[in-house]
């Protein structure tokens, strides 16, 4: 069994669990705006993906192929949040395209890099940032689902 998987499984369920019960009834009711810019914060601190290629967060022997695209794949999802965070804060009329363009990345990120950790096995040489993949990363899986369905919506003001 590996652990890891379990973790971001359950961590993911738990989060979309949360999700289901307390935000997507409530997302009609929600201006697009007030869900998308805690999230687009939250997304901002994906920087800390960075961690996959800093000795002393990881063992040595960290495998290249996941720990660089990862971690620049990450610090460009946070760079493009913040950027749709200022479109969406100033109510620019690209917002919506910002923000999807966030989410597109940011998912396609998260799934290259979950699919490249279990190709190279890069689970044994994640030391401390274990926590990443097995709390951090079910937490935004969750998040980008929320994203796509704001987008999905049709919303009668600015995102």
């Amino acid at each position: 069994m590996n652990v890891l998987t379990v973790n971001l499984l359950f961590g993911t369920l738990v989060f979309w669990i949360a999700a289901k019960i307390y935000l997507v009834p409530r997302l009609h009711q929600l201006e697009a705006s007030a869900v998308a810019l805690p999230i687009l914060l939250l997304h901002a601190f994906r920087h800390l993906g960075l961690m996959f290629l800093a000795p002393g967060a990881v063992y040595y022997g960290m495998p290249r192929e996941f720990a660089a695209p990862a971690a620049y794949g990450d610090l460009l999802a946070a760079v493009l949040a913040l950027i749709a965070t200022a479109a969406v804060t100033g109510k620019s009329r690209i917002a919506r395209p910002l923000v999807a363009l966030f989410n597109i990345e940011g998912t396609l990120d998260l799934a290259i890099a979950i699919t490249l950790a279990t190709i190279h096995d890069a689970a044994p040489f994640m030391g401390p940032a274990y926590w990443i993949p097995a709390f951090w990363v079910p937490a935004l899986l969750v998040t980008h689902y929320i994203v796509f369905l704001l987008l999905g919506k049709r919303w009668t003001g600015p995102l």
